[in-house]
């Protein structure tokens, strides 16, 4: 019987050789690509749950805005300062709308006579901060009369005149609040002016003691002037798309479209256009997929995170490639229900994966190559001494197996062979085989126990590894939204500071001030006020640092603007009427928070001092200085209601070249290296020093002694510091 043909000893090597260096590298491209590709959708979804959240953050910044300003004037009106028939009393919502550029229009309407008033933006080229008064009471038949604003708050002409009866008492952001009895949004709508999209937050007002029902206070709020702005900003991928709807599938803002592109129609006839009929292909497209998946907007009622492949309308989308999309409900409780919209196309991450899967395959080809190569010489160096054994093995066998067949068959044969070396080869290989089958069984031992120590190590880094990975992100979401909310306190901050055009234009005094927050968002507060030869001043510190004692900050600003407009005399009073006003919001602060406040009313060489803060420091011209402390003239706003016992009031004269300085315990408490505090006596020292100088020298010589002694050291508290000198005849 003739014997099969068996592959030879290179055949063996080359091949099997060949295809494990090809299955290797084919293997490892396959896993490359498919663990890129699931790192993409892993990155694709931080991502747009990334952005949604920082979407979500800003429009609640946004949203909050219209009812704290509403709240103000609901208390001005139901004092009396806010009447709809006095043109002056339109000096508060002036300041309003130029503090918060977003609204289109803060006004109020009476339900005693139909009287409105309020005070917005005409039409006018964008970049110019042009304002004027709407009113509309019996006076005016009931017609829009529009006056002109200068830059100093004063009413003045009329420019223009309305041709059609209003009353406020039966428009639809009136009624809803009237009905709803509490703030509310309206429907978004088409201003009656500009014809751009603006949404309305009003809230009824209600007379404090008798409960009974005065009118309402309402903000206009223009969606494409922030919201635009701020989509169009992001960076989402390459050509990703961000959008936000109403439940009923109209667009409120996209990222890449203009206000005209979110309108058809045209006068009367104009609209808000529905997603599904988008100029932009990817939100028409992320539209109807949405309508298909759910069948109603109104479905969707948590986070979802979706994904689709859509061609068509002769558009393809990359190749037809995947859009990732996170929906994201929105609702703030007083009305809005909207979905915040992120696609994201895949293709923005893949073109880098797949040019490396294709040189992936050129490597595997050229592997290929190389090791068939390498194989044949290799196989060739082997086999040639494997050959030259096997001949020598033969000899040797055919010379054991012509021996006699019982003891001397075999090895034991060769051994008596006669010849040496034979004999010294067959024992080695007979201990050779010995040794290595003791050396097989033991390091199969040793693998299995090596085996079983890195499962069980990778199974704890696996597990190590996840929590971390969670960590992470719950770290960059929360940076991301504290980030948010702090630029926006700092820079609504940053926005009520006295200007210096503001202090240099009071005609008696020579003032100078300064703050720098020692964080993002400070809780020191001071402001200057003149009107009508009155000059107010006031500093503060809210207990704490960051963003709510920012806020809190901010409303004590406002609300020390808005009452002083109603020109209240009393000190005491004022800081009573204050507290109440902020007291609630104070305490709604978690934790509650309160703040240290002293006003100094002056008029006519007359310096009044009301309201508790560190000490006043009175120098005369001669540079004779006095400290009055405020311990016994007021008591810390926001932690109870009433405080009228607790106030009092003292009054200084100041003679040409007197003055006060005012500070905050973030000077004098200022540490250096060795937590050394810079102290009073210090302060006093520089400013007898100075006093002969103007208050702006006295100022910067006082912060630069201080950040002397401060050095590298951290600042720990914010820096606050006034100086007021009445100036030389």
């Amino acid at each position: 019987m003739p014997r099969l043909s068996r592959p030879s000893l290179r055949f063996v090597l080359i091949v099997p050789f060949v295809l494990q260096i090809f299955g290797t590298v084919g293997l490892v491209g396959i896993l490359s690509f498919r663990n890129g590709q699931r790192a993409v959708n892993d990155l694709a979804s931080q991502l747009r749950g990334e952005i949604a959240a920082r979407i979500e953050q800003q429009l609640r910044s946004y949203v909050n805005s219209p009812f704290l300003l509403n709240q103000i004037n609901v208390s001005a009106m139901q004092q009396g300062s806010l009447n709809m028939t006095r043109l002056p009393d339109a000096y508060p919502l002036w300041q309003q709308a130029r503090t918060f550029p977003a609204t289109n229009l803060i006004y109020c309407g009476r339900e005693s006579d139909g009287a409105f008033m309020g005070v917005g933006r005409p039409n006018v080229p964008a970049g110019q901060d042009t304002f004027e008064v709407q009113t509309s009471n019996a006076s005016t038949n009931y017609l829009f009369r529009y006056s002109a604003i200068d830059t100093e708050g004063n009413v003045d002409k009329v420019v223009r005149r309305g041709d059609r009866p209003y009353d406020p008492r039966v428009r639809p952001w009136y009624k809803a609040a009237q009905e709803t009895k509490q703030p509310v949004w309206s429907d978004i709508y088409l201003d009656f002016d500009a014809r751009v999209p603006v949404i309305t937050a009003s809230q009824p007002v209600f007379e404090r003691r008798s409960g009974q029902f005065l009118g309402v206070c309402a903000v206009d709020f223009l969606l494409s002037q922030e919201l635009d702005t701020f989509l169009s900003q992001l960076n989402v991928g390459k050509t990703g798309e961000t959008f936000i709807l109403e439940r009923s599938g109209t667009v409120i803002s996209s990222s890449s479209s203009t206000e005209e592109d979110l309108l058809v129609g045209e006068d009367d006839n104009l609209r808000r256009i529905q997603a599904v009929q988008s100029k932009n292909p990817t939100v028409r497209a992320t539209a109807q997929f949405l309508e298909d998946q759910f069948g109603t907007l109104a479905r969707i009622q948590e986070p979802q995170q979706l994904s689709f492949t859509r061609e068509g309308e002769g558009l393809r989308f990359a190749g037809g490639d995947r859009q990732f999309v996170q929906v994201t409900p929105f609702q703030d409780g007083k009305g809005l229900d909207w979905l915040i919209v992120v696609v994201i196309p895949e293709s923005d991450f893949m073109a880098q994966i797949q040019a490396n899967t294709y040189n992936t395959v050129l490597l595997c080809f050229g592997a290929l190559g190389l090791a068939t190569g390498l194989g044949i010489l290799t196989a060739r160096q082997i086999t040639r001494p494997i050959l030259n054994l096997s001949t020598a093995s033969q000899i040797l066998a055919a010379k054991a197996s012509s021996a006699d067949l019982g003891k001397e068959t075999g090895i034991a044969a060769i051994k008596s062979s006669g010849i040496a070396e034979i004999e010294s080869l067959a024992q080695s290989f007979e201990q050779m085989a010995h040794q290595l089958q003791d050396a097989f069984l033991a390091l199969e031992t040793t693998n299995e126990a090596l085996e079983d120590r890195v499962e069980q190590r990778t199974q704890e880094l696996q597990v190590a590894n996840s929590e971390i990975t969670k960590l992470n992100q719950q770290l960059q979401a929360e940076n991301l939204r504290m980030g948010a909310e702090l630029e926006v306190a700092r820079q609504m901050q940053q926005m009520i500071l006295p200007r210096e055009h503001e202090l240099t234009a009071i005609a008696d005094l020579d003032i100078a001030g300064f703050m720098e927050v020692a964080t993002e968002v400070g809780g020191d507060y001071y402001d200057i006020i003149c009107n009508e030869g009155r000059v107010t001043v006031g500093i503060g510190d809210v207990t704490g640092h960051g963003l709510q004692s920012g806020v809190l900050m901010i409303m004590v600003q406002t609300a020390v603007r808005t009452l002083l407009a109603t020109r209240g005399e009393d000190l005491p009073q004022f800081l009573n009427l204050l507290n109440q006003v902020i007291y609630e919001n104070a305490q709604r602060l978690s934790p509650g928070k309160n703040l240290t406040l002293t006003l100094l009313d002056y008029r006519d060489g007359q310096l009044h001092v009301s309201g508790q803060h560190e000490e006043v420091l009175v120098v005369r011209a001669n540079g004779e200085l006095k400290r009055l402390d405020t311990i016994d003239l007021g008591f810390p706003l926001g932690m109870v209601s009433d405080i009228r016992e607790f106030v009092a009031q003292t009054q200084i004269h100041l003679e040409p070249g007197d003055g006060v300085v005012l500070y905050t315990d973030g000077i004098t408490e200022a540490e250096n290296a060795d937590r050394q505090f810079y102290g009073i006596d210090r302060l006093i020292t520089v400013v007898k020093e100075h006093w002969d100088e103007t208050s702006q020298l006295i100022l910067e010589t006082v912060l630069e002694d201080v950040r002397s002694h401060i050095g590298d050291h951290t600042i720990f508290d914010d820096l606050t510091l006034i100086v007021l000198k009445k100036k030389l005849a």
